[in-house]
């Protein structure tokens, strides 16, 4: 997932705008899981996943009114301050959004609030594939699989600090990237580190990956 900054902020801080001289202020989508730490956001792991979710709905031409009352609906039906992270969700989600839809036209006759539901095919096929590469335990998400849904790579926010991991090792996939810069090749590492060279080669395109997205 890719944003900036600046959307992070307002999508997790909130943000004040003056209309008719007048100042307005909106509040965060989500109370985040963690404190502000001098000053910076701490973003956890379920925050991240609803992070994508937003984004996707975003690039699908949702604007960020609709997701905001999705969410806001989201909470009540799941009972969880993260919803779109869920299991309810990942079978309900298309439903709990035309509802919260329908609740936004009683309040606000707009056709482009009303438009929203011609794209009920969308919200299914986001949820769809935005679940492809989440496991969903206890009825949230568990972990995430961020390299193309491949199992060989793990982010669980309960191992290794939330690390993107090899999956069945537990060795950070930069340290495994690292370590081919060093030794100079994917076999080497995989020697020294007694894992796949898959492994091992999946993690450095995973890493590269993400410095190019940086």
């Amino acid at each position: 997932m890719k944003t900036s900054p600046a959307n992070l902020n307002r999508w997790l801080r909130g943000y004040t705008y003056k209309r008719a001289g007048e100042s307005r202020e909106i509040p965060p989508l989500w109370d985040v899981q963690h404190p502000l730490v001098e000053g910076q956001l701490e973003i956890g792991f379920r925050d991240l996943i609803e992070l994508r979710f937003v984004k996707a709905f975003i690039d699908a031409g949702v604007g960020l009114l609709a997701i905001r009352n999705c969410l806001d609906y989201a909470r009540v039906c799941v009972n969880d301050g993260h919803p779109f992270s869920t299991r309810r969700f990942q079978t309900d989600g298309r439903t709990i959004f035309l509802e919260s839809i329908d609740r936004m036209a009683e309040v606000d006759s707009q056709s482009k609030i009303l438009d929203l539901k011609k794209h009920q095919y969308v919200f299914k096929d986001i949820i769809q594939q935005t679940f492809k590469d989440l496991d969903v335990e206890n009825d949230a998400v568990a972990r995430w699989r961020p390299f193309n849904g491949k199992k060989s790579i793990v982010i669980d926010p309960d191992r290794a600090f939330g690390q993107p991991i090899a999956t069945d090792f537990g060795v950070p996939t930069v340290v495994l990237a690292d370590a081919v810069d060093a030794e100079g090749s994917p076999e080497d590492v995989a020697r020294i580190f007694e894992i796949p060279v898959s492994v091992v080669r999946d993690a450095v395109q995973f890493e590269s990956h993400l410095k190019r997205a940086a």
